[in-house]
């Protein structure tokens, strides 16, 4: 008996994909990725990543890369803003800084979070906060937080002709009630979770970040709906992943979660870029002759 990958699902094939140029990362489509390439994605069983975003040059460098779905959430509050929590943030930063998102990229999605205050009141508020990221912002996609909660605000966009992905599990936006804990452990908890990705689904996501959620459920999660999942802390089974770049790049201090692989050492090398010029100025090398305008 041929025995699967340990990424491979039953009944999906081995084989690899026949037209590569589909292929959401590596692919050679120069046109923006729509929701309906991540659709497709998912049919074929083809894994992708997202990373977040909040400037132009950061996400054109992640373009160049190839990453297909950019995700400018309101971990900007901590990561970027100097908020302890994403709460504060409003949703004129957000418009802001997607803005610039989109202006420094050609290829990817862009998925602009609904920051908190700017959907809780009511499916009206939430369309209108939406409008005003594609209208003003010019992101491809919205992502709000919450399962059945979030329902008639997750339709009225949809319906409205906005893509909408959903956020359940932990959600950063409730860590007042919450805190920063897995999400999903013990029988009622898991069939909550299970009840709010299919009210996300049922109401016109496009997709469903699981952030936070034991494997196996997520897993269960990702077998049951028919649009994908987006883990984060949520195992290997979703069909993509994403991750804080400054968390996954080394630029963010102190100790990560587990769920974080760090690819690189950037608050190192910037470091060390920073007290190398400093030392050369007080040491009178720079600038140099060749630094000089004449």
């Amino acid at each position: 008996m041929t025995q699967l990958s340990a990424a491979q699902k039953p009944g999906q094939s081995s084989a690899p994909t026949p037209d590569s140029s589909k292929a959401l990362y590596g692919g050679k489509s120069n046109r923006r990725i729509t929701v309906r390439d991540l659709t497709a994605a998912k049919e074929r069983g083809e894994k992708w990543p997202m990373l977040t975003a909040y400037d132009a040059m950061t996400a054109s460098v992640f373009d160049e890369s190839g990453i297909p779905v950019m995700l400018v959430g309101d971990s900007m509050g901590n990561c970027h803003l100097g908020y302890d929590t994403t709460v504060p943030v409003t949703l004129d930063e957000m418009t802001l800084l997607a803005a610039a998102v989109v202006r420094g990229t050609r290829r990817a999605l862009i998925v602009g979070d609904l920051t908190f205050g700017s959907y809780q009141e009511g499916p009206v508020q939430a369309l209108r906060s939406a409008t005003r990221l594609v209208k003003e912002a010019g992101v491809g996609a919205v992502k709000l937080e919450g399962g059945e909660r979030s329902h008639e605000q997750i339709k009225l966009i949809v319906d409205a002709g906005i893509p909408v992905m959903g956020h359940i599990g932990l959600t950063p936006q409730s860590v007042n009630t919450m805190g920063y804990r897995v999400q999903g452990r013990g029988e009622e908890a898991a069939q909550q979770l299970l009840r709010d990705a299919k009210a996300v689904q049922d109401a016109g996501a496009f997709a469903v970040v699981l952030e936070l959620v034991p494997e196996e459920l997520a897993a269960e999660v990702t077998r049951i709906l028919h649009i994908p999942t987006v883990g984060i802390g949520a195992g290997v089974e979703c069909d993509a992943q994403v991750l804080v770049w400054t968390d996954m790049m080394g630029l963010t201090p102190g100790r990560m979660p587990r769920f974080v692989k760090q690819y690189a050492d950037l608050r190192g090398v910037m470091g060390d870029a920073a007290r190398a010029f400093a030392e050369d100025v007080v040491g009178g090398a720079f600038p140099a002759a060749e630094h000089a305008v004449h």
